[in-house]
């Protein structure tokens, strides 16, 4: 369980679209409006649904979320921010349209067919650097937009990336349910995940304490960047590069002593795969410290480069990781 902190910008945009959506919320029941196909989704918080409107006839992805276990605010804050957001390409979009049945809150959005990033990566193997490098520019994008707007999307990890073909020529970001605005004090967290950064992983309570040592942490964009960093590592390899960023876990504690003394530390062994630039770009998006971290669109300066060290036919990939002349580049 998290809790969050009131936010200090109470009369944002998104506070003020969540208050007219409350007011104007339709009451209908589900299988009134709409023709349930299957269910394509599901998750702690809900169910998405492949469905298609009665009236006209249009596909869409239903989020519906139980009313026992989600509070009328949390619905309007996901809907309000996900439809402020859903004018970018690589942002699922919207149709404007939410509700309340006796159950649940639903809203409608755009049916991406296609399956999500999770489901393509190959175990101990990833995907090839080429898909990698059109993903994550266009990941960048979105997490540029969304930080831009003042809010931070707080949940980057492979299932929340939706394709709309195998080789990522088109994706998009999805999920906003965890999406706060910057500034929003976490005062505590109850488990980490790897993609989590590590003054994250510091807001869990150490066993029978109540509260964590550390101090709330006001959430900015820097908590994205860190997880587009391990989503990269996860996607070009096939298996994360720690279980959480904490003492207790020998992958990260290596990590960050190559981290903080870079010129004299050895890179950790599962490290060793990436070329010299590619490992620049990381060590800019895992920095240990939030301040440290640059903004996710530093990707875009690497993709002219290798990432993996591999084999081409005029030998290896110089020192420097420059692409070599057989390489063409990415359409």
């Amino acid at each position: 369980m998290i809790e969050l902190g009131p936010s200090e910008d109470a009369g944002s945009y998104i506070e003020e679209l969540m208050e007219l959506t409350a007011q104007s919320l339709s009451c209908l029941e589900i299988k009134d409006h709409f023709n349930i196909i299957k269910e394509i989704g599901r998750g702690k918080y809900g169910r998405v649904l492949l469905v298609t409107h009665r009236c006209r006839g249009t596909p869409m992805a239903l989020k519906v979320l139980p009313k026992s276990s989600t509070k009328l605010k949390g619905f309007l804050r996901e809907y309000c921010i996900s439809l402020r957001l859903s004018t970018h390409p690589c942002i699922v979009g919207l149709f404007g349209i939410a509700f309340q049945s006796d159950e649940h809150y639903g809203f409608a959005q755009e049916l991406v067919v296609g399956r999500d990033l999770f489901a393509i990566i190959k175990p101990r193997v990833g995907i090839s650097e080429r898909v990698v490098k059109r993903c994550a520019v266009q990941i960048a994008s979105a997490l540029e937009f969304i930080h831009c707007l003042g809010l931070v999307h707080r949940d980057i990890k492979p299932e929340n990336v939706l394709l709309l073909d195998t080789q990522c020529r088109h994706v998009k970001l999805a999920d906003f349910g965890l999406t706060q605005k910057c500034g929003t004090l976490i005062r505590f967290i109850s488990n980490t995940l790897p993609y989590m950064a590590p003054e994250l992983c510091a807001m869990v309570p150490e066993a029978g304490e109540e509260n964590p040592k550390a101090p709330p942490l006001s959430i900015g964009p820097s908590l994205d960047t860190w997880a587009f960093g391990v989503l990269l590592f996860c996607i070009l390899t096939g298996f994360f590069p720690w279980e959480h960023c904490t003492n207790a876990d020998s992958f990260y504690e290596e990590f960050a002593e190559w981290r903080q003394d870079m010129k004299t530390t050895e890179i950790p062994s599962q490290w060793k795969r990436f070329t010299p630039a590619c490992m620049e770009m990381f060590a800019k998006l895992l920095a240990l410290e939030p301040n440290d971290r640059s903004t996710a669109s530093v990707v875009k300066q690497y993709v002219g480069k290798d990432w993996l060290r591999q084999i081409h036919p005029n030998g290896l990939v110089g020192e420097n990781g420059e692409v070599n002349d057989t390489e063409q580049p990415m359409p």
